[in-house]
């Protein structure tokens, strides 16, 4: 209504240019309350008869000063609520998936699982990470980046929830394989849009949004150890999350400067790297055994060899959380100066250094520390070995991920099979060892640069 007046204001400007100027007596006044009333309609006569070299679209284009500084006003208002989209999507996914990890020991409680049946549960996930790129494939190509994180990202506020209520193992892995589908499938939309923004912007922001994945996921573990503590269920804890979480979503999605058209998306994605790519996505492979090992049992082992309690144990988390976090904002500079090769290696090394600490500690407040150094040196893994990859194009990055989801998928079992047999702490050295032969593998992959 208020555009319609204005535009109309402005038609009545052009057609009656000395109305202001004219003095207002008594029966002009009655005049121009009959125009204000029927300008449009006055207006478009005018046109139609007299006015045909210029058309009522080029009129009503016509701005006022005052109309224009407004346009311009709430358009760098919306540019400024715009940059915030991404970095929120970002930090919704870490507070979702750090809070699903943070809970894994109360769930594995209450529902009674061994450490095998665990593994198989945490197996699933992998799974659906695997099982979920023909669905990212067809959504991204039919609805685009931003409808399909919308989309996705409800989907697996819903799966949250069933995760916190199933009240059997096989509804659990069913839910844990949903979770791993609805995870990649919004991963792949909010890196999508990540990537289209810096070729427009031409400026690198992927690290940075990455880190606030981090710290969304830190929120969301501690969030789960206080839960824990609390003594509130899993189930009423995604509950009470989820609408929130879905409220950010909806409002982050409305912000979000994208496009709701078709994407092509990588349809070789389970093609295995070759040659010195290879020794890139042995990194990968092993950097996502260790890191997602880490993610999914470092809570359970300091609660089953600690005894710690179930407010302590997901800290296991947020401590390699923070100082992952805290690596990945430096570790551009890092890089700049010293390059990737150095670091990974070195930063492996300090990883696995820190999980062998966290075996042999004491006490669980000491092993927290040595899961703490664990995040430091393993921080900058994935950013480097897939800016390397990425730098020799799309097959080459699709190469590198598929062995990287194929260590995700085989790290859960591996490491069940091993705490199912040999107990906790060897599981975790085990871990440490893929952190040492990362270390060996980077010093020799020429592509780390």
């Amino acid at each position: 209504m208020c555009n319609a007046s204005m535009e109309g204001y402005k038609l009545k400007e052009f057609f009656f240019p000395r109305a202001k100027q004219t003095p207002m007596k008594v029966r002009r006044i009655h005049l121009h309350q009959f125009l204000d009333a029927n300008y449009l309609w006055l207006a478009l006569c005018f046109q139609r008869l007299l006015f045909n070299s210029y058309p009522i679209k080029e009129i009503s284009q016509m701005q006022t000063p005052r109309r224009t500084n407004a346009i311009a006003s709430r358009s760098q208002s919306m540019a400024q609520a715009q940059q915030y989209a991404l970095p929120v999507l970002f930090s919704l996914f870490g507070v979702i998936m750090g809070s699903w990890a943070g809970r894994i020991p109360s769930m594995a409680e209450r529902v009674h699982v061994s450490h095998s049946a665990l593994s198989m549960v945490l197996l699933c996930g992998g799974l659906g990470a695997v099982l979920s790129y023909p669905v990212s494939s067809r959504m991204m190509a039919s609805l685009g980046a931003r409808k399909t994180m919308l989309f996705a990202g409800l989907a697996l506020l819903g799966v949250l929830i069933a995760i916190g209520v199933a009240p059997t193992v096989p509804l659990l892995m069913l839910a844990v394989l949903s979770l791993g589908i609805t995870a990649s499938t919004f991963d792949v939309a909010i890196n999508s849009s990540a990537t289209e923004r810096e070729k427009r912007t031409g400026k690198s922001e992927l690290s940075k949004l990455h880190g606030l994945g981090c710290a969304g996921g830190l929120a969301g573990a501690t969030l789960g150890s206080l839960m824990a503590s609390l003594h509130i269920a899993p189930g009423t804890h995604f509950m009470m999350l989820a609408a929130p979480l879905a409220v950010a979503l909806y409002f982050a999605y409305s912000l979000l400067d994208a496009d709701d058209v078709g994407q092509k998306v990588e349809k070789k994605s389970f093609s295995l790297p070759r040659g010195p790519l290879l020794f890139l996505g042995a990194i990968g492979f092993l950097g996502s055994m260790a890191e997602g090992s880490i993610a999914d049992w470092s809570g359970v082992f300091l609660k089953e060899h600690f005894g710690a309690s179930d407010g302590l144990a997901p800290l296991a988390l947020s401590a390699f959380s923070v100082m992952m976090l805290m690596a990945r904002l430096v570790g551009d500079k890092l890089k700049t100066r010293y390059g990737a090769r150095p670091l990974v290696t070195s930063g492996s090394m300090l990883g696995a250094a820190g999980l062998f600490f966290a075996v042999l500690s004491p006490n669980a407040y000491l092993a927290l520390a040595g899961f703490a150094v664990a995040g430091l040196g393993l921080a900058l893994v994935f950013p480097f070995v897939f800016s390397a990859a990425g730098a020799q194009g799309p097959v080459a990055l699709a190469g590198v991920a598929s062995m990287a989801y194929s260590g995700s998928l085989m790290g859960p079992p591996v490491i069940g099979a091993i705490a199912q047999g040999m107990g906790m702490q060897v599981a975790i050295a085990y871990v440490g060892g893929l952190a040492a032969l990362i270390a060996f593998v980077a010093s020799r992959s020429r592509m780390l640069k």
